[in-house]
């Protein structure tokens, strides 16, 4: 396999790698979403992709998309508050734009982007809303770029994960316009998207499998 493909096993070693990051930053984002949403994210976060681990754990998928559409399913089915459903369509949308073993650095940015419109369709967010798209946004126009310019997968994953944190700390001066926290209004500034947060570590933790591999 070159660097420049996903295959099943990442796709399945990146959603355990999420699993494996809200593990441990769940209090982090608890507490983010308790000053400007339901305290429950980190919660929420945590049993979904803990539930998507187990259900790809017995899982024989034959495509990319078929780990990511379980991941998705099992994401919308086992998570309570908004980011079961924005989270779950978003791989479930990534999912069906890959139906094939192996996929590489442009399909991949084009089922991101899948992904980016799924939640931009469900949630009716746009950037500077002070949602997870401002973390999503610019993660995949970072993407995009790096493989539009030739950058192989690894420097594409890490692109992404770099501007997402950079959108994420960006959410703090905002006033939420969307979700939970719009009901805040000037309340809500000050305080980094908790969902924004959670998006960032994604982002992070396809950069790391990537680059571990």
């Amino acid at each position: 396999m070159n660097g420049d493909t996903v295959d099943i096993d990442l796709a399945r070693t990146w959603v355990q790698a999420i699993a494996a990051a809200v593990d441990k930053h769940k209090d982090h984002l608890t507490q983010l979403d308790s000053a400007i949403g339901d305290a429950d994210h980190g919660t929420n976060m945590h049993r979904g992709f803990s539930a998507a681990t187990t259900a790809l754990a017995d899982f024989a998928p034959d495509t990319v998309g078929a780990v990511l559409v379980k991941t998705g399913t099992t994401l919308i089915s086992s998570v309570g508050g908004a980011s079961g459903p924005l989270y779950g369509g978003a791989f479930r949308a990534m999912g069906k734009a890959l139906d094939t073993p192996t996929t590489d650095t442009q399909r991949f940015a084009a089922a991101l982007a899948a992904g980016l419109e799924s939640i931009q369709k469900l949630g009716a967010a746009a950037p500077g809303d002070k949602t997870m798209i401002d973390a999503y946004a610019p993660a995949l126009a970072a993407f995009q770029q790096q493989a539009g310019a030739g950058g192989d997968l690894a420097a594409a994953a890490l692109a992404a994960a770099d501007a997402a944190e950079d959108g994420m700390r960006a959410t703090t001066p905002l006033q939420a316009r969307k979700g939970r926290a719009s009901y805040l209004g000037a309340r809500s500034i000050g305080h980094q998207d908790p969902g924004a947060t959670s998006t960032a570590l994604v982002f992070r933790a396809l950069a790391e499998t990537v680059g571990a591999r």
